[in-house]
Protein backbone atom coordinates (compact mmCIF):
# COMPACT_ATOMS: atom_id res chain seq x y z
CA UNK A 1 0.00 0.00 0.00
CA UNK A 2 1.43 3.45 -0.79
CA UNK A 3 0.75 7.10 1.21
CA UNK A 4 -2.04 8.06 -1.62
CA UNK A 5 -4.06 5.08 -1.13
CA UNK A 6 -3.64 4.63 2.84
CA UNK A 7 -4.78 8.50 3.36
CA UNK A 8 -7.71 8.10 0.32
CA UNK A 9 -9.13 4.79 2.61
CA UNK A 10 -8.98 6.58 5.48
CA UNK A 11 -10.73 9.65 4.27
CA UNK A 12 -13.44 7.38 3.45
CA UNK A 13 -13.89 5.72 6.24
CA UNK A 14 -13.75 9.02 8.39
CA UNK A 15 -16.46 11.11 5.90
CA UNK A 16 -13.80 14.13 5.38
CA UNK A 17 -12.81 15.79 2.65
CA UNK A 18 -9.50 16.42 0.83
CA UNK A 19 -10.30 20.50 1.50
CA UNK A 20 -10.94 19.15 5.31
CA UNK A 21 -7.21 17.49 5.28
CA UNK A 22 -5.34 20.06 3.04
CA UNK A 23 -6.31 22.74 6.03
CA UNK A 24 -4.86 20.34 8.76
CA UNK A 25 -1.92 19.96 7.07
CA UNK A 26 -1.64 23.81 6.49
CA UNK A 27 -1.00 23.39 2.82
CA UNK A 28 -3.29 23.75 -0.29
CA UNK A 29 -5.79 21.62 -1.77
CA UNK A 30 -4.14 21.40 -4.80
CA UNK A 31 -0.74 20.34 -3.32
CA UNK A 32 -3.24 17.31 -1.27
CA UNK A 33 -5.04 16.76 -4.80
CA UNK A 34 -1.41 16.23 -6.54
CA UNK A 35 -0.49 13.67 -3.79
CA UNK A 36 -3.25 11.76 -3.62
CA UNK A 37 -3.47 11.26 -7.67
CA UNK A 38 0.17 10.42 -7.83
CA UNK A 39 1.58 13.26 -9.60
CA UNK A 40 3.52 14.24 -6.48
CA UNK A 41 6.11 12.00 -5.09
CA UNK A 42 5.70 11.49 -1.19
CA UNK A 43 8.26 14.25 0.63
CA UNK A 44 10.84 13.12 2.73
CA UNK A 45 10.12 11.91 5.66
CA UNK A 46 12.98 13.36 7.69
CA UNK A 47 12.06 16.54 6.23
CA UNK A 48 8.66 17.10 6.57
CA UNK A 49 6.42 17.71 9.21
CA UNK A 50 3.44 17.33 7.16
CA UNK A 51 3.57 13.13 7.94
CA UNK A 52 2.90 14.24 11.80
CA UNK A 53 0.22 16.32 10.99
CA UNK A 54 -2.09 14.33 8.36
CA UNK A 55 -1.39 11.50 11.04
CA UNK A 56 -2.76 12.96 13.50
CA UNK A 57 -5.98 14.54 11.92
CA UNK A 58 -6.55 11.18 9.87
CA UNK A 59 -6.39 9.19 13.54
CA UNK A 60 -3.57 6.65 12.28
CA UNK A 61 -1.00 5.18 14.37
CA UNK A 62 2.12 7.68 14.61
CA UNK A 63 4.43 7.26 11.83
CA UNK A 64 2.79 4.84 9.64
CA UNK A 65 2.62 7.54 6.96
CA UNK A 66 6.35 8.25 7.48
CA UNK A 67 6.98 4.37 6.76
CA UNK A 68 5.34 3.87 4.02
CA UNK A 69 5.98 7.38 2.38
CA UNK A 70 10.09 6.61 2.89
CA UNK A 71 9.28 2.65 1.22
CA UNK A 72 7.57 4.27 -1.85
CA UNK A 73 10.17 6.59 -2.30
CA UNK A 74 13.14 4.47 -2.22
CA UNK A 75 11.07 1.98 -4.91
CA UNK A 76 10.47 5.32 -7.58
CA UNK A 77 14.03 6.73 -6.74
CA UNK A 78 15.04 2.95 -7.59
CA UNK A 79 13.56 3.23 -10.94
CA UNK A 80 14.31 6.86 -11.58
CA UNK A 81 18.34 6.42 -11.23
CA UNK A 82 17.79 3.40 -13.48
CA UNK A 83 15.90 4.85 -16.65
CA UNK A 84 17.54 8.55 -16.23
CA UNK A 85 20.90 9.33 -15.58
CA UNK A 86 21.07 12.76 -13.38
CA UNK A 87 20.98 16.20 -15.59
CA UNK A 88 22.87 18.76 -14.93
CA UNK A 89 21.76 21.64 -13.44
CA UNK A 90 19.53 24.17 -15.07
CA UNK A 91 21.07 27.34 -17.16
CA UNK A 92 19.16 29.57 -14.58
CA UNK A 93 20.06 27.53 -11.44
CA UNK A 94 24.05 27.95 -12.57
CA UNK A 95 23.35 31.63 -13.47
CA UNK A 96 22.13 32.35 -9.84
CA UNK A 97 24.86 30.66 -8.24
CA UNK A 98 27.47 32.07 -9.76
CA UNK A 99 26.19 35.65 -9.28
CA UNK A 100 25.95 35.15 -5.49
CA UNK A 101 29.10 33.99 -5.84
CA UNK A 102 31.63 37.10 -4.00
CA UNK A 103 32.75 38.98 -7.49
CA UNK A 104 36.17 38.53 -6.94
CA UNK A 105 35.87 34.86 -7.70
CA UNK A 106 32.95 35.08 -9.94
CA UNK A 107 35.21 35.01 -13.51
CA UNK A 108 37.57 31.80 -11.90
CA UNK A 109 34.60 30.12 -10.44
CA UNK A 110 32.79 30.25 -13.94
CA UNK A 111 35.73 29.11 -16.64
CA UNK A 112 35.43 26.21 -13.93
CA UNK A 113 31.81 25.43 -14.16
CA UNK A 114 31.99 25.83 -17.88
CA UNK A 115 35.15 23.70 -18.30
CA UNK A 116 33.46 20.94 -16.26
CA UNK A 117 29.67 20.98 -16.71
CA UNK A 118 28.34 19.72 -13.39
CA UNK A 119 31.51 18.64 -12.43
CA UNK A 120 33.22 18.15 -8.79
CA UNK A 121 33.01 22.06 -7.64
CA UNK A 122 29.46 22.66 -9.12
CA UNK A 123 28.07 19.67 -7.28
CA UNK A 124 29.91 20.77 -4.38
CA UNK A 125 28.88 24.40 -4.34
CA UNK A 126 25.30 23.65 -4.95
CA UNK A 127 25.04 20.69 -2.39
CA UNK A 128 26.49 22.72 0.56
CA UNK A 129 24.29 25.51 -1.03
CA UNK A 130 21.05 23.48 -0.77
CA UNK A 131 21.67 21.81 2.33
CA UNK A 132 22.41 25.63 4.44
CA UNK A 133 19.27 26.68 2.99
CA UNK A 134 16.74 23.25 3.54
CA UNK A 135 18.45 23.61 7.24
CA UNK A 136 17.28 27.13 7.95
CA UNK A 137 13.96 26.15 6.03
CA UNK A 138 13.35 23.35 7.94
CA UNK A 139 14.24 25.14 11.36
CA UNK A 140 11.56 28.07 10.41
CA UNK A 141 8.96 25.62 9.25
CA UNK A 142 7.36 25.56 12.07
CA UNK A 143 7.54 29.67 12.55
CA UNK A 144 3.96 31.67 11.36
CA UNK A 145 5.92 34.68 11.81
CA UNK A 146 8.30 33.86 9.84
CA UNK A 147 6.91 32.30 7.23
CA UNK A 148 4.08 34.49 6.98
CA UNK A 149 7.12 37.52 6.20
CA UNK A 150 8.63 35.43 3.38
CA UNK A 151 4.89 34.89 1.94
CA UNK A 152 4.55 38.62 1.90
CA UNK A 153 7.77 38.98 0.10
CA UNK A 154 7.08 36.68 -2.68
CA UNK A 155 3.37 37.68 -2.71
CA UNK A 156 2.11 33.94 -1.84
CA UNK A 157 -0.73 32.17 0.90
CA UNK A 158 1.03 30.82 4.10
CA UNK A 159 -0.48 27.65 2.52
CA UNK A 160 1.46 28.15 -0.56
CA UNK A 161 4.55 29.02 1.21
CA UNK A 162 4.27 26.18 3.33
CA UNK A 163 3.83 23.71 0.02
CA UNK A 164 6.96 25.62 -1.59
CA UNK A 165 9.06 24.69 1.69
CA UNK A 166 7.81 21.31 1.51
CA UNK A 167 8.90 21.06 -2.42
CA UNK A 168 11.91 22.62 -1.38
CA UNK A 169 13.25 20.54 0.94
CA UNK A 170 12.67 16.95 -1.36
CA UNK A 171 14.72 19.24 -4.04
CA UNK A 172 18.89 17.80 -4.77
CA UNK A 173 21.47 19.02 -6.46
CA UNK A 174 20.03 16.83 -9.47
CA UNK A 175 16.80 18.18 -9.75
CA UNK A 176 16.93 21.92 -7.87
CA UNK A 177 14.43 23.67 -10.21
CA UNK A 178 14.24 27.27 -11.40
CA UNK A 179 11.36 27.73 -8.59
CA UNK A 180 13.39 26.29 -5.63
CA UNK A 181 15.78 29.22 -6.75
CA UNK A 182 13.16 31.90 -7.09
CA UNK A 183 11.97 31.31 -3.82
CA UNK A 184 14.55 30.43 -1.29
CA UNK A 185 17.79 30.17 -2.89
CA UNK A 186 17.76 34.06 -4.25
CA UNK A 187 16.05 35.43 -0.90
CA UNK A 188 17.81 33.58 1.35
CA UNK A 189 21.49 33.70 0.11
CA UNK A 190 23.68 37.28 0.16
CA UNK A 191 26.79 35.46 -0.71
CA UNK A 192 28.82 32.38 -0.36
CA UNK A 193 32.84 32.18 -1.08
CA UNK A 194 35.04 29.35 -1.56
CA UNK A 195 39.12 28.57 -0.76
CA UNK A 196 39.96 26.56 -3.77
CA UNK A 197 43.02 24.78 -1.93
CA UNK A 198 41.10 23.21 1.08
CA UNK A 199 37.54 23.69 -0.44
CA UNK A 200 36.24 25.16 2.49
CA UNK A 201 33.09 27.47 1.91
CA UNK A 202 31.64 30.48 3.63
CA UNK A 203 28.02 31.51 3.12
CA UNK A 204 26.23 34.08 3.98
CA UNK A 205 22.61 34.56 4.30
CA UNK A 206 20.04 37.50 4.13
CA UNK A 207 20.60 38.88 7.43
CA UNK A 208 16.51 40.50 7.09
CA UNK A 209 15.36 37.42 7.12
CA UNK A 210 17.89 35.57 9.28
CA UNK A 211 20.12 37.78 11.40
CA UNK A 212 23.52 37.79 11.81
CA UNK A 213 23.71 34.15 10.10
CA UNK A 214 26.79 32.87 8.42
CA UNK A 215 28.03 29.17 8.12
CA UNK A 216 31.59 28.41 7.40
CA UNK A 217 32.10 24.52 5.93
CA UNK A 218 35.72 23.08 5.78
CA UNK A 219 37.06 19.75 4.64
CA UNK A 220 39.95 18.57 6.58
CA UNK A 221 41.27 15.43 6.84
CA UNK A 222 41.94 14.34 10.64
CA UNK A 223 42.71 10.89 12.29
CA UNK A 224 40.12 9.09 14.20
CA UNK A 225 40.42 10.02 17.74
CA UNK A 226 40.77 7.23 19.74
CA UNK A 227 38.57 7.29 22.77
CA UNK A 228 39.46 4.65 24.60
CA UNK A 229 42.41 3.67 25.97
CA UNK A 230 44.12 0.25 24.74
CA UNK A 231 43.10 -2.85 26.96
CA UNK A 232 47.50 -3.30 26.61
CA UNK A 233 48.31 -0.11 28.17
CA UNK A 234 45.63 -0.60 30.84
CA UNK A 235 46.96 -3.92 31.78
CA UNK A 236 50.84 -2.19 32.19
CA UNK A 237 50.12 0.57 33.50
CA UNK A 238 48.71 -1.90 36.28
CA UNK A 239 51.79 -3.38 36.87
CA UNK A 240 53.87 -1.08 38.99
CA UNK A 241 56.91 -3.69 38.78
CA UNK A 242 56.90 -3.45 35.27
CA UNK A 243 55.65 0.28 34.24
CA UNK A 244 58.67 1.18 36.48
CA UNK A 245 56.53 4.08 37.73
CA UNK A 246 55.80 5.33 34.19
CA UNK A 247 55.91 10.05 34.40
CA UNK A 248 52.81 11.47 33.35
CA UNK A 249 54.23 12.81 30.26
CA UNK A 250 55.42 9.21 29.62
CA UNK A 251 51.81 7.91 29.77
CA UNK A 252 50.91 10.36 27.52
CA UNK A 253 53.17 9.38 24.85
CA UNK A 254 51.90 5.89 25.22
CA UNK A 255 48.61 6.87 24.68
CA UNK A 256 49.41 8.33 21.77
CA UNK A 257 50.19 5.62 20.03
CA UNK A 258 48.27 4.74 17.08
CA UNK A 259 47.76 0.92 15.70
CA UNK A 260 45.17 0.78 13.11
CA UNK A 261 42.79 -1.42 14.79
CA UNK A 262 45.14 -3.30 16.13
CA UNK A 263 45.77 -4.17 19.60
CA UNK A 264 49.13 -4.62 21.14
CA UNK A 265 50.14 -6.48 23.96
CA UNK A 266 51.57 -5.28 27.93
CA UNK A 267 54.81 -6.13 26.56
CA UNK A 268 54.28 -4.04 23.69
CA UNK A 269 53.96 -1.05 25.94
CA UNK A 270 57.18 -2.45 28.10
CA UNK A 271 59.51 -2.34 25.22
CA UNK A 272 58.12 1.49 24.17
CA UNK A 273 58.89 2.47 26.80
CA UNK A 274 62.16 1.31 27.56
CA UNK A 275 62.55 2.61 23.90
CA UNK A 276 61.80 5.84 24.90
CA UNK A 277 63.64 6.11 27.87
CA UNK A 278 67.02 5.19 26.41
CA UNK A 279 66.82 4.46 22.99
CA UNK A 280 70.02 2.37 22.80
CA UNK A 281 69.22 0.15 25.31
CA UNK A 282 67.19 -1.60 22.09
CA UNK A 283 69.50 -1.15 19.46
CA UNK A 284 69.43 -3.95 16.94
CA UNK A 285 73.14 -5.51 18.37
CA UNK A 286 73.71 -8.83 19.34
CA UNK A 287 74.60 -8.48 22.94
CA UNK A 288 71.69 -5.64 23.20
CA UNK A 289 69.08 -7.99 21.81
CA UNK A 290 69.73 -10.96 23.83
CA UNK A 291 69.70 -8.55 26.59
CA UNK A 292 66.25 -7.35 25.57
CA UNK A 293 64.84 -10.95 25.34
CA UNK A 294 65.88 -11.80 28.48
CA UNK A 295 64.28 -8.79 30.41
CA UNK A 296 61.36 -8.79 28.19
CA UNK A 297 60.62 -12.92 28.96
CA UNK A 298 61.61 -11.53 32.99
CA UNK A 299 58.23 -9.05 32.38
CA UNK A 300 56.27 -11.45 30.52
CA UNK A 301 57.22 -13.91 33.45
CA UNK A 302 56.34 -11.14 36.50
CA UNK A 303 53.19 -10.15 34.77
CA UNK A 304 52.14 -13.42 34.07
CA UNK A 305 52.74 -14.25 38.18
CA UNK A 306 50.99 -11.23 39.20
CA UNK A 307 47.91 -11.96 37.13
CA UNK A 308 47.76 -15.81 39.01
CA UNK A 309 48.48 -13.96 42.98
CA UNK A 310 45.31 -11.83 41.69
CA UNK A 311 43.24 -14.95 40.10
CA UNK A 312 44.32 -16.63 43.62
CA UNK A 313 42.84 -13.88 46.42
CA UNK A 314 39.85 -13.18 44.84
CA UNK A 315 39.21 -16.96 44.43
CA UNK A 316 40.33 -17.22 48.11
CA UNK A 317 37.71 -14.34 48.79
CA UNK A 318 34.83 -15.71 47.00
CA UNK A 319 35.80 -18.94 49.33
CA UNK A 320 35.08 -16.93 52.38
CA UNK A 321 32.11 -15.06 51.26
CA UNK A 322 30.92 -18.48 50.05
CA UNK A 323 31.71 -20.40 53.58
CA UNK A 324 30.05 -17.06 55.69
CA UNK A 325 27.03 -17.31 54.01
CA UNK A 326 26.46 -21.18 54.54
CA UNK A 327 27.77 -21.00 58.18
CA UNK A 328 25.37 -18.45 58.67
Amino acid sequence: MDVSLAIKQRLKQLGLEQRDLAAAAEVTESYISQLLTGKKLPPEPRRTDIYAKMGKFLKLPGGKLSKLADHQRKEVLKRNLEDRPPKPLLKEVRELILRKCVRGKQKQIRAIFERQPFGELERLVTVKLLDVVKRVAKDELESETWLHSVARLGGRSYEAMRVSILEFLDADAFNVSVENCVSFLDPLIESWDIDLATFSMEIVLNRRLIPGYAKKIEFVEREAAQTEEQPGLTEFLRHPSVNGGATGEEIEFLKSLRFNGKHPTPLYYYRELQNLRDPLHFREGTAATMHKRREAGEVKKQMQLDSRKRAIRRWAQGGITLHKKHKS
